[in-house]
């Protein structure tokens, strides 16, 4: 048994319930490939750790190291990682801290030996193991990728094997921490509201210092120009409290991991390989400064299919972008328009979009101007390639007054398309390959029955738009007991973070007090976001209730085409999609706004 800087470390021993053990400090290092390239020496050497994750695979990277393994098949991780691991292996080392990461991307075992080369070489005495199975490939036509998301049970098999690095491949990103809670506290792949809680855990930890201040819609309360990254304390019963080491920028907050918790989830069960986690059984409290707990969460078993995301080359794609400074601006935007039609006839997709920054009386030129954007995709590369870019140019003395463009035309890019598919669990070969070579079949997980009916777990509301669910009104004002109401900002009350899936994205919006919740959940139905969000009429918008935490959360199928590689859509991931809901104008009661807020008297009779 070794001995930690909070006790003695028991990972790994048999389960004995008089015997508690105590919480596990596991912390984030990374939340996308490309992040904060210190965090690893930060939470390395700013307070006690027993693991430390690192995630760097989102979507778009599997396209990213797809194109790297085609130039060289020995490629295909996240590289970044090694460089950071050549000062923080031996700190890891020094501190008795095992290091957790998906960042063997399509190469699990490449990334293995490397770090295995990397520690022999800074004579760092250090076992690794890695987890695959997950690569797929070939998986239909024109697939460049395609990953099974494993679950956290290989993992957990390479820490009771003794590693001191775990490096996988596409796992879910929550399994970076429910893997090792699994192995730090002997729990059964049945412990399902035990591996629920840590999932949860880990869905807050995954993106890094977004669950400590990063994207936060009331960023301005808080000092957020270099947060911490966070860390969970998780208990044998598969709670958690969410922070951060002391001294470090940054807040955690139950609005910090509200934010989170609603991030990139479709719907009141999260489902994983695991477990199925009930996101409408979390329960968020105060804990201290800086110090939230999470609770209450329940667990069912995980479906029988895996998640498969499968990238390709989607074709090609170029873009011109015309500025249009003062008067006439749509004028000259349709004699843009017009003089190109001819050339772009045969094209596959072409997308005009005229955006409105002009300002009129600008004291600048740049404020002066709108921006006319072409974006044109094609399986041709040819097709719009100069012959094409060669057209808008030649209108340069030819077209609107004041004409020109952002930047020269370019070739055509390749662009990426994202997918997702399910297959059977039972097949996936999810293999742990231990620190001595041994490789270790992972079963997949058990799926007894589930819940009694009367078991504590409530039924999940989901409601579908266009159209209202019975008995919540119309979301009108003068419809309910409201009181006087002021046209203002739905951010004046709420906030929201958006993100996305492949082609879908999200919206979670949260208030904190009970009020607020009351007039939220009344008002903002799925018909009335795609009032405020023109850009999802038409779209199966779904919502998703969750009352513990005061929140909304809605999916909006299609949204983003073929996902953030193929860029769609002008926010092709949908980052700011919450943050354009929260500015839009709707009736709210007057007595829930702030005093500074900005605001207008509703008209007589107005609804969003």
């Amino acid at each position: 048994m070794t001995t930690g800087p909070l006790g003695p470390l028991r990972p790994g021993t048999p389960y004995d319930p008089l015997t508690p053990r105590r919480p596990l400090r596991i912390g984030n290092a990374s939340g996308f490939y490309g992040d904060r390239f210190d965090a690893l020496r930060e939470m390395l050497t700013g307070g006690p750790l027993d693991v430390l994750t690192g995630d760097y695979l989102a979507e778009l990277t599997m396209l990213i190291l797809g194109r790297d393994r085609l130039k060289n098949p020995d490629l295909g991780y996240a590289k970044t990682f090694l460089r950071q691991l050549e000062e923080g292996l031996g700190l890891a080392h020094e501190r008795g801290v095992r290091i957790v990461t998906n960042a063997g991307g399509l190469n699990p075992a490449g990334l293995a030996d490397a770090v295995r080369a990397l520690a022999a070489k800074a004579g760092v005495p250090v076992t690794v193991a890695h987890v695959e199975g997950d690569d797929l490939m070939p998986y239909g036509e024109g697939a460049l990728t395609a990953n099974a998301y494993l679950g956290g049970a290989g993992i957990t098999a390479c820490l009771r094997a003794g590693a001191d690095v775990v490096v996988t491949g596409r796992v879910t990103d929550a399994a970076l921490v429910s893997g090792p809670a699994a192995w730090w506290f002997d729990w059964a792949p049945d412990d399902y509201d035990r591996l629920a809680g840590a999932v949860v855990a880990g869905h807050v930890l995954e993106c890094g210092t977004q669950a400590t201040g990063g994207n936060y819609s009331f960023f301005t309360a808080h000092d957020v120009r270099h947060p911490g990254f966070p860390l969970a304390e998780v208990s044998e019963d598969g709670s958690s409290v969410i922070t951060k080491h002391p001294g470090t920028g940054g807040v955690v907050s139950t609005g910090t991991v509200t934010a989170q918790l609603l991030y990139e989830t479709q719907g009141v069960r999260y489902l994983g390989p695991d477990v199925t986690a009930r996101l409408d059984t979390v329960r968020l409290s105060e804990d201290g400064p800086d110090r939230v707990r999470v609770s209450g969460v329940l667990g069912e078993p995980p479906p029988d299919t895996l998640k498969v995301g499968v990238t390709r080359i989607g074709g090609w794609r170029n873009e011109v972008v015309f500025v249009l400074t003062g008067l006439d601006v749509e004028a000259k935007a349709a004699l843009v328009r017009a003089q190109l039609s001819e050339a772009l006839e045969g094209v596959a997709d072409a997308a005009w979009t005229l955006s409105r920054t002009d300002h009129e009386d600008a004291p600048t030129e740049e404020t002066a101007s709108a921006l006319l954007r072409l974006v044109v995709r094609d399986p041709s590369a040819d097709r719009i390639g100069r012959e094409l870019t060669s057209a808008a140019i030649e209108l340069a003395l030819a077209s609107y007054p004041g004409f020109h463009v952002t930047s020269p035309p370019g070739p055509a890019q390749p662009y990426g398309a994202f997918a997702s598919a399910a297959v059977p669990a039972g097949p996936v070969p999810h293999v742990a390959v231990l620190p001595d070579g041994t490789r270790l079949p992972i079963p997949s997980g058990l799926r007894p029955e589930p819940r009694a009916s009367n078991d504590p777990a409530p039924p999940a509301f989901e409601e579908r738009g266009p159209g209202r669910s019975p008995g919540l009104g119309k979301g009108r004002t003068g419809e309910g007991p409201a009181g006087p109401t002021t046209r203002a900002p739905l951010g004046a009350v709420a906030g929201a973070r958006s993100g996305d899936k492949g082609g879908d994205a999200n919206v979670g919006v949260w208030v904190e007090s009970p009020a607020a919740w009351e007039w939220l959940h009344h008002t903002l139905t799925a018909e009335v976001l795609q009032d405020l969000l023109p850009e999802a009429r038409g779209l199966p918008v779904t919502r998703h209730a969750l009352p513990n935490l005061r929140a909304l959360n809605f999916t909006i199928p299609g949204i983003l085409g073929d996902g953030v590689a193929s860029g769609h859509r002008f926010d092709p991931q949908a980052k700011a999609l919450g943050e354009w809901l929260r500015a839009r104008h709707l009736d709210i009661p007057t007595h829930l706004l702030p005093e500074a807020t900005p605001q207008e008297p509703a008209p007589e009779g107005t609804g969003p």
